[in-house]
């Protein structure tokens, strides 16, 4: 193994001292994402390339001396996906941040990884364009977002991040640099490299140019808000509610428990009336947009009477300030969390219609081991977010178990939309197909050879090779 200071040197060779960090210099931000759970772990130095060959140099350096290399954006992963290997580099792309093209005519922007969602945002607007994947955190970079293939309340209408991203440039694990998609919506030439890419977590390239595909802005926006007094009712209404043709582009289910904590904590307050709050076990958000403000208004008056007929306790049409207010506070809703103590985090994803019967076991666990489990979700793509807090992390690690193992048995998966990182590849090892995993691990030796691009993300180093093969 290359000494630290050697590497350090070579690295500053590479993109320029100022371009590196080590020691005391690295900045505790870099040693952890917010996953509640992973423990943070100090590189040996982060590197900041300013450019695709600089991402490249430095993959052949860490091939060269078999160091460990992550892939960094904004930090703000929920998974361990980006923290540190202990020995290794953070690749952080703060300086590969630029919107390189918008193709206004074929709606494509042409962006860097480290680019934030916010800052891509503040561009667009005034084209009257928008790229619709909010994962719900407007800080997350674009390259961190391609990662994990982040999702968030928009997927209802939108999809996911693979549904926009129309090409990728990449570094792979050999250090050869790659183009895959292009400005189209359409290909049948071969193996689609970009898709694969989207969602490995950094595993199988550095992704260092991104194409995505944009869409007209909608000017006009309603909010309404329908407490219900099951889950079940809220169940039966939401497949109804999506596929009755008014294409709503959030559908959030918010249990009573968050909705008190999200709200205190955004200083907001709805005026729910206490009558209606005593008869109320979840609310529903639903937000509508549109071109035309008639139009919006005929198709609200429409969703409010569906709501009602669905067997809403109360349907209310929110003023424009106090919906916005409400979906940012349901945005920030892990840092309330994060703030009330919340011990880890579940993102599991069934069949939207298994959400009551997934609800019910997460609660009988919460109550058998005497832990905490509160949340909400993307209740038109049944992704279930829920904290927990259990301070002991043998029966923490049990709860767990048991709530993914339910998710599981329903047809559902282990993460809907914040990766598996390190803090949840114990339960895809037990709960994924070992033939898949096996494929999985024959995929990265194909990519990352030598096995160097975020090791002990997603699953453990091979222990016959040491490396993530």
């Amino acid at each position: 193994m290359i000494e630290p200071a050697t590497l350090v040197a070579h690295l500053s060779d590479l993109v320029g001292a100022a371009n590196v960090s080590s020691g005391d210099g690295i900045d505790e931000s870099d040693t952890h994402d917010e996953a509640l759970s992973a423990e943070s772990a100090r590189p040996v130095a982060v590197v900041r390339p300013g450019s695709t060959d600089d991402v490249a140099a430095i993959v052949v350096t860490a091939v060269l001396h078999g160091v460990p290399l992550t892939a960094r954006g904004s930090g703000t992963g929920l998974s361990g996906g980006c923290a540190p290997t202990p020995g290794g580099v953070v690749v952080s792309f703060e300086r590969m941040a630029r919107i390189l093209e918008i193709d206004t005519e074929n709606q494509v922007a042409v962006v860097e990884p480290g680019l934030t969602l916010v800052e891509l945002d503040a561009q667009l607007a005034p084209l009257g364009l928008t790229y619709p994947v909010s994962p719900g955190e407007p800080s997350a970079s674009l390259g961190g977002n391609v990662g994990t293939n982040a999702g968030g309340m928009r997927a209802v209408k939108y999809g996911v991040t693979r549904h926009h991203v129309l090409g990728i440039e990449a570094v792979l694990g050999t250090g050869e640099v790659i183009t895959a998609g292009g400005k189209f919506v359409k290909s049948t030439s071969g193996y689609d490299l970009t898709q694969l890419v989207i969602g490995s977590e950094g595993t199988l390239a550095l992704v260092t140019k991104i194409l995505l595909r944009l869409h007209p802005r909608p000017d006009h926006h309603a909010t309404l808000l329908a407490p219900f007094a099951t889950m079940e009712e809220i169940a039966v209404a939401v497949p109804r509610l999506v596929s009755g043709g008014l294409g709503p582009v959030v559908v959030e289910y918010i249990d009573v428990a968050s909705m008190a904590g999200i709200t205190a904590r955004a200083g907001i307050d709805l005026g729910i009336p206490e009558e209606v709050q005593k008869q109320t076990t979840a609310y529903l958000v639903v937000v509508l947009e549109d071109h035309r403000q008639d139009r919006l208004d005929e198709d609200t008056e429409s969703l409010a009477q569906q709501l009602a007929e669905e067997g809403a306790v109360e349907v209310y049409v929110l003023p424009p300030l106090a919906g916005t207010q409400l979906i940012e506070a349901r945005e920030r809703a892990f840092w309330a969390s994060k703030a009330a103590g919340a011990d880890d985090l579940l993102d599991v994803v069934v069949p939207r219609a298994s959400i009551p019967d997934f609800l019910t076991t997460a609660a009988t666990v919460a109550e058998q081991t005497s832990s905490l489990v509160i949340g909400c979700g993307h209740a038109g793509d049944g992704n279930v977010h829920l904290s927990v807090w259990q301070a002991d992390p043998v029966v923490r690690h049990a709860v767990m178990h048991d709530i993914i193992s339910a998710g599981i048995g329903l047809g559902g998966a282990v993460s809907g939309e914040h990766g598996i990182g390190r803090t949840k590849k114990p339960y895809l090892a037990e709960f994924e197909d070992p033939a898949k995993l096996a494929l999985m691990r024959r995929i990265k030796a194909s990519f990352d050879p030598e096995g160097i691009l975020n090791p002990g993300a997603i699953f453990d180093p091979d222990p016959w090779t040491g490396t993530g093969r």
